[in-house]
Formats: structure tokens, sequence, C-alpha cells
């Protein structure tokens, strides 16, 4: 799922915080459907990596975390909303867990940039994740935590973590954008040097 050189980061997770997480929901069942959102900037590019995972039954995009109810595209992309572009996972956890994903958020966004995602600026494009559970709540710090154990991201990381407030659902024309319109989704993703800076971060190709 992600680099070999990637994986000992998130592996650095402690005993306790494991034994944390699995006291955190006692009740869970063991193969059920669960929602996860986060928002790594441009949702169109958000979209497109989550959907290739097995085990991801869908990802829908939209805005969370502003003042504004039912915002448009418009009003989200003019920054004075406090939303930010999001996505909403849905996905099976017998097939991929919530800790995995937060795996695969990391090294699809640049932590170190508080001030948007890659070419998109403003707080709409900031990279946040949303917790819908104690347990997701439980296990984002740990990934946070393990992410900062890291000499080169100790007291870096900018990207936030609070409780999910109600998530938008984007116009329909951006679902899916990337299939769409591939050539323009294309063009823009490389214009935007998403996957030049992800290399750079990550050691990902791209």
């Amino acid at each position: 799922m992600i680099s070999q050189s990637v994986r000992p980061i998130f592996h650095a997770l402690s005993a306790a915080l494991l034994l944390a997480l699995a006291a955190a929901a006692p009740t869970q069942t063991m193969a059920d459907d669960e929602t996860a959102i986060f928002a790594g900037g441009c949702f169109w590019c958000m979209e497109s990596d989550f959907e290739k995972l097995e085990g991801v039954k869908s990802v829908v995009s939209g805005y969370i975390g502003g003042h504004v109810p039912n915002p448009t595209y418009k009003q989200v992309s003019s920054g004075t909303t406090g939303h930010t572009e999001a996505v909403e996972i849905r996905f099976d956890n017998q097939q991929i867990s919530f800790e995995q994903l937060l795996e695969y958020f990391w090294v699809n966004i640049d932590p170190l940039d508080g001030g948007g995602q890659f070419c998109d600026r403003g707080q709409q494009y900031r990279s946040e994740l949303f917790y819908l559970s104690d347990r997701q709540q439980l296990a984002a710090q740990a990934s946070i935590a393990a992410l900062e154990a890291q000499p080169q991201f100790a007291g870096k990381i900018k990207t936030q973590l609070r409780a999910a407030a109600e998530f938008y659902v984007a116009e329909g024309y951006h679902q899916d954008y990337y299939l769409k319109n591939p050539t323009r989704y294309n063009y823009y993703r490389w214009s935007c040097g998403r996957d030049k800076r992800l290399g750079q971060l990550w050691g990902k190709e791209g």
C-alpha cells in the first residue's frame, strides 16, 4: 500500500496505544461498513487516490468544517465559509482498516503545509482529519504521534484533527471528476505539482 521506506514511520505505534484503540470500541462488530472523512486538498485527487484501494466501497467529494449550511462550490472556494474540500470514504473494515486508511492518507498529502495543499492555497484546501468515533479519534492521534516521532516531521505537522460535523455532498459534476474528465484532471494534477511534492516527501513515484 505504501513504500517500504515509509512503513517504519507508522509501525512505531506503541503496544499501549494499540490497546487503547481496542478498548475504545469493545462492542464493534467484526464485519461492518465504516465511514472515514479526510481532507487533503483537491477532492478530485483524494477521490481518485482512495477509490484505488481494495475494501473501499465508495468515495464522495464534499465540504466540511465550516459555518455555512449547504454550501456551494463557489462559496467554499471563496474561502469565506470555513469549510474545506474533503472526501467521505465508506469501506469494509474486514478488508481494510481505518488505521490503514490513515497510513495511505499521510502519503497522499503534504502534512507540513498549513496554508493549503500543493498549488491550491487557502484554508478551503487545508488538510484535516475528522473523526466519527472515539476509536477513530484515538487512532488518528496515534497516527499523528507516530509521524511526529520521526525527526523530519517533529513539530512540523500542520494537519488538524477534530470531530466531524455535517458533511455536505459536493455538486454532481465534482463526483468522479477524474473519470469523467481524465484529460483535464491529469493536466490539473500534473500542473499543480501534487505528485512531484509527494515524491519529495515520501519517495513516491509520480
